[in-house]
């Protein structure tokens, strides 16, 4: 079984050197991608129920290397979980990428480029979900980042590119500041294995553990957009074709959020700063959420939900328990699916309205009600009403903070029940001037939000284009993904709760290599 390891992140590679070679035949090109990302969600869905079932991670030494002085591909419950999920979410992306493009031409998503960038993105987010050791970690890190700069200025706009070095700036930043975290952490315990970094760093100085913690923490809080450090993104994702702000929006901030999951339940569990961290999740929720209120322009009303719904995943994480753990691993899935779905269904909106501002935008249930169902359900989802994923996720989170019941636990709940009744109310107003409003006047509507006249992008126009069915079925397929979320939470929760317990009993260097061998 360990064999089929290191063929996550080989698979996506040798796509995307396929796809280079036959750059000039468009179809093959997708037959290539879609064809290697269907093989890893079947690899990751079977490494998942042998992972699960055999209770111990999978490891595996690349290149017969020993441990820990070789390259470890570490597979456990949660990064076979989100191998999966983001398996399946790009290839979702993908089906609705190759409807742009035939719709498009190359305009948008040049496919000669896209395919093979596309690929490397995933083999990046791929490796970092198993990386062994922080080195490898941070490779993963710089493979997905490269590939995120080609993709978040396809069609070379004037808006791409001074966005696009906004977040290059930025990510730039957030590399160098983990580069230098592995490096005082290998020049202060002699090696950057994971596993053994958690035996070694609690015998360092408490002092110096804090400062590599938090090292760490604001390396890999830049990457997962927390406050304060997420000023970047709202202003970077809506500028990106759909498809790639679809994949940004669903799956990058979440490596982040992986990252700091590894770093707070294995590598520093004797550097307390989860005091910090829930104040860092307080801000995240509450500024996120009011920054979405303050949007006439969906794809950043949405950009701003993104960073407020870390919150709940920083919130949980700094909570501690293994029922935190476990609903923060059930968050991060629906999170992941969730957001993905909504910038999909905005990227109809926009092909069908000829804009995403909510001022200009209207009648859209007469003329597109399948359309109205596919921005609605995974609304009202984010939103946290019950019976859905996003009401199960919240829950979960606050049950456990309320088993701990200290006051900052309370005023944290509270925070997030306000920051879910204040995201139903972003994107139930726009459903409602979206969908409902039956063209009235501009200079009306202006009037009666007020604020909304002066927001970013209020006056955005695109042009109307034709939706073909293949983008129509990908969003009505990660429609149903959110669904099955709510109608399977009981074996996927269960399955998360496994992992939690898993994660605050974190392997040792033994049992790594003792799998690897």
């Amino acid at each position: 079984m360990t064999s089929l390891v290191p063929l996550i992140v080989m698979l996506p590679l040798l796509g995307a050197a396929v796809t280079l070679v036959f750059g000039r035949n468009p179809r093959l090109q997708m037959l290539v991608t879609a064809a290697t990302l269907a093989a890893v969600s079947i690899i990751a869905a079977v490494l998942l129920v042998a992972v699960d079932a055999a209770d111990t991670p999978f490891a595996v030494s690349v290149g017969g290397w020993p441990v820990p002085f070789g390259i470890v591909l570490y597979v456990d419950r949660l990064a076979a979980l989100l191998v999966l999920v983001s398996s399946i979410v790009l290839l979702a992306v993908l089906l609705f990428s190759i409807g742009q493009g035939a719709a498009d031409g190359v305009e948008e998503t040049p496919i000669s480029i896209f395919n093979p960038t596309y690929l490397i993105l995933a083999a990046g987010i791929f490796d970092a979900f198993i990386a062994g050791d922080l080195f490898n970690l941070y490779v993963g890190f710089e493979i997905l980042l490269v590939a995120s700069y080609v993709l978040i200025t396809l069609g070379s706009t004037e808006s791409r590119i001074r966005t696009g070095a906004v977040y290059i700036v930025v990510s730039l930043v957030s590399s160098i500041l983990f580069l230098a975290a592995i490096a005082m952490i290998y020049g202060a315990v002699g090696t950057v294995n994971m596993a053994q970094v958690a035996e070694r760093i609690a015998q360092l100085p408490p002092e110096t553990q804090l400062v590599l913690h938090l090292m760490l923490v604001i390396a890999f809080g830049i990457k997962a957009a927390i406050f304060p450090v997420s000023f970047w993104l709202p202003d970077s994702y809506p500028t990106a074709p759909a498809p790639v702000t679809a994949v940004f929006a669903g799956l990058l901030t979440k490596v982040g959020v992986y990252a700091l999951i590894r770093t707070e339940t294995q590598l520093f569990v004797s550097s307390d700063i989860n005091t910090l961290l829930l104040i860092v999740a307080l801000a995240t929720l509450v500024v996120g959420v009011l920054g979405a209120v303050a949007q006439a322009e969906l794809k950043r009303i949405l950009s701003f939900t993104l960073v407020s719904h870390v919150g709940y995943m920083i919130f949980g994480l700094a909570i501690a328990t293994e029922n935190a753990i476990g609903a923060t691993v059930y968050y991060i899935v629906h999170h992941i699916v969730v957001q993905t779905t909504l910038f999909l269904a905005v990227g109809l909106i926009e092909r069908k309205a000829g804009s995403t501002s909510i001022l200009r935008v209207s009648g859209l249930m007469k003329a597109a009600p399948l359309l109205a169902v596919l921005y609605f359900v995974p609304a009202i989802n984010l939103g946290g009403l019950p019976p859905f994923s996003g009401f199960i996720g919240k829950v979960a989170l606050f049950e456990a903070a309320a088993q701990v019941g200290t006051p900052l636990m309370i005023v944290l709940i509270l925070g997030g029940i306000l920051t879910s009744l204040l995201t139903l109310y972003a994107l139930m107003r726009a459903w409602n001037l979206a969908f409902w409003r039956e063209g009235d006047d501009l200079a009306e509507i202006e009037g009666r939000v007020g604020y909304l006249g002066n927001a970013p992008a209020a006056d955005v126009q695109t042009e109307i284009r034709r939706i073909p069915a293949i983008m129509t079925v990908a969003t009505a397929g990660m429609v149903a993904v959110t669904i099955a979320l709510t109608v399977f939470a009981g074996p996927l929760y269960a399955l998360c709760d496994r992992i939690g317990a898993g994660l605050l009993q974190p392997i040792t260097l033994q049992q790594i290599d003792e799998e690897a061998g």
